[in-house]
């Protein structure tokens, strides 16, 4: 249905402006059991963006999860130099689900073994992610200063590529032009201008959408080539209504994507929580994330993810066949449809960075760089079921006795995640058959 659209794009998409309105047992340290996830859903003003980057090329893929009337639906991207029209296409918005699935954050969960019958421990090889090969009509017309570069169809999308010359004939054009322009977007404008960046611009064609039979509206990609490595910002802050949360997927050849113009922080991992988190992971990461936002007085860019896309563990999806990862613009993969074999690796890491901005605290577009760094880190947080069967032996019983110190020490790292109180965790510690009383 074209007047109701299930995807919304929401006024704080980062790069596009909207013109409308204890410690640790034996186990690995990768392996478990996954059983639930933090995807960009759990953030109600997110916005996603996969970024990918080979030497100077770069394509950008927009996430569109705009609600309403599509006639409504505008955007306005900064882009550093002409785009012609093979430069631009659409994605399908399964794609970046996919991707989204596979680098969110994850809960995993262990059992613990008999302790009357231990299971011996061996040291573990460093799983390798094997050998990496390196392999990716214009009209014009003049008004007020600007420029009407180019204008394309792009299946449900009418684009056009403009110059301007000063900000208010840019500002006087859009209007003119039916776009509704938010109070302050001059001044941003303008810094891109000065800086002789062009803009695509693209709003919905109904009587295409229609043809089509779409009912809701893809991911726009645009590709092109620059030396910066850059993500511009700054238009999303215009009209927002408070932080904004923006999910970057960098998607390179050789290694860990981090900001240089910012703190890149990765965010807490690896530790021990109750097992009533377990049934409200999604609250439970908010809250985390949250404080560290706090505690970086949000002014910071958070590493999710960092992994090579041929293996994952535990994974919270499957990896991204080539097929989907040339899609989203890595080209110097082979676009043969099959799924990267474990273990072995492909040319391709991602990078997931979660962003939470507004016009104050983040003032500058992001500048990347991507490092040589292939270690692998994730988002990831543990549940540790006690024994529950017999355990009528002296390392059973010490074992018994022990746990209440371990809950005590699960208790302190989810405090000291969430700023949630000791009150709260200990009874629903309590209730869940978690007893922090010694026995």
């Amino acid at each position: 249905m074209i007047g109701k659209v299930s995807a919304r794009l929401k006024a704080g998409v980062a790069v596009v402006a909207i013109l409308s309105q204890l410690t640790a047992g034996p186990a690995a340290a990768f392996c478990g059991f996954y059983v639930a996830k933090a995807d960009s859903k759990l953030f109600n003003k997110s916005s996603k963006v996969v970024l990918t980057r080979d030497g100077d090329q770069t394509a950008i893929t927009m996430a569109s999860d705009y609600e309403g009337d599509p006639k409504e639906f505008a955007v306005v991207i900064p882009v550093p130099t002409f785009i012609e029209r093979r430069q631009i296409g659409v994605v399908d918005a399964k794609t970046i689900d996919h991707l989204d699935a596979y680098t969110a954050p994850r809960l995993v969960e262990y059992h613990d073994p008999d302790p009357c019958r231990p299971i011996p421990v061996y040291p573990m090889m460093a799983m390798s992610p094997g050998a990496r090969v390196d392999r990716a009509s214009a009209l014009a017309a003049s008004a007020k200063g600007v420029t009407v570069e180019a204008s394309y169809d792009v299946a449900e999308y009418d684009v056009s590529i403009l110059s301007a010359k000063e900000s208010n004939g840019l500002v006087d054009w859009l209007t003119d032009n039916g776009y509704r322009i938010p109070t302050g977007a001059a001044a941003v404008l303008g810094s891109y201008i000065r800086q002789n960046m062009r803009f695509f611009v693209a709003k919905v064609n109904l009587e295409r959408m229609k043809l089509m039979g779409s009912g809701y509206l893809r991911p726009l990609q645009v590709r092109y080539e620059t030396a910066k490595f850059m993500l511009p910002l700054r238009l999303g802050t215009v009209n927002a209504k408070g932080p904004q949360d923006l999910i970057v997927y960098a998607l390179t050849r050789k290694g860990r994507v981090e900001a240089t113009n910012y703190r890149t922080v990765k965010l807490p991992t690896g530790m021990d929580v109750p097992l009533y988190v377990k049934a409200e992971f999604g609250k439970f990461y908010q809250a985390m994330f949250d404080r560290a936002v706090e505690r970086e007085n949000m002014q910071a860019v958070f590493v999710e993810y960092a992994w090579d896309m041929g293996w994952c563990d535990p994974c919270a999806s499957e990896p991204l066949s080539n097929k989907e990862l040339v899609e989203l613009g890595a080209r110097w993969i082979g676009n043969d449809g099959a799924v990267p074999f474990r273990g072995r690796g492909t040319p391709a890491f991602v990078t997931r960075l979660h962003v939470r901005y507004d016009a104050t605290s983040f003032p500058e577009d992001i500048a990347f760089q991507e490092t040589g760094d292939r270690g692998n880190f994730q988002g990831r947080y543990v549940l540790r079921h006690p024994w529950q069967g017999n355990a009528s032996c002296p390392a059973g019983e010490a074992y018994r006795a022990g746990l209440p110190v371990r809950f005590i020490k699960e208790a302190a790292n989810l405090m000291e995640l969430t700023g949630w109180t000791r009150h709260e965790v200990e009874t629903r510690m309590e209730n869940a058959g978690q007893s922090l009383k010694s026995r």
